[in-house]
C-alpha cells in the first residue's frame, strides 16, 4: 500500500484542519484570532475535500466522497452566512463540517483502509 503525493497532501490538510479546527471552536467568537484561524481552518478543509477526488480506489470514487461534497458545500454555505451575518447558520455549518471531518478521520482506520492497515498491521493485528 502506498502514500502518493496526493495522499500525503490530504492527510496533510485534514490533519491540520482537526488541529485547526479544535482550536478555532476554544477561542472567542468573533474575535481576530477567531477569524484568523477559521479562515485558515476553511482553506484546510477545502483542500482536503478537493485533493480527495485525487484519490480513487481502482479508478472508482468510494462512497467516502460524499463526505467531500458535504464538506465543500457545507463549508461554502457557512462561510456565506456569516458574511450575510446568520451566525446561527454559520455556527451549525461550521459545526457539521467539523463533525463529518472527524467522522471521515475515523474510517480511515478501518483495517482496509492504507492507514488503518497500517496501524493494524503495527499493532500486530492484521
Amino acid at each position: 500500500m502506498e502514500f502518493t503525493p496526493v495522499i500525503l497532501i490530504h492527510m496533510l490538510t485534514a490533519t491540520g484542519a482537526i488541529a485547526i479546527g479544535g482550536l478555532t471552536f476554544t477561542l472567542k467568537k468573533g474575535t481576530p484570532l477567531h477569524r484568523l484561524f477559521g479562515r485558515l481552518w476553511v482553506g484546510l478543509m477545502l483542500s482536503a475535500a478537493l485533493v480527495s477526488f485525487g484519490i480513487q480506489n481502482s479508478g472508482h470514487f468510494s462512497w467516502i466522497h460524499l463526505l467531500s461534497i458535504f464538506t465543500l458545500v457545507s463549508v461554502s454555505a457557512a462561510v456565506y452566512a456569516a458574511v450575510k451575518g446568520r451566525i446561527d447558520v454559520h455556527r451549525r455549518g461550521m459545526t457539521h463540517a467539523y463533525i463529518a471531518l472527524l467522522v471521515a478521520g475515523a474510517f480511515t482506520f478501518l483495517p482496509q483502509r492504507r492507514l488503518g492497515h497500517l496501524l493494524w498491521q503495527a499493532v500486530g493485528l492484521t
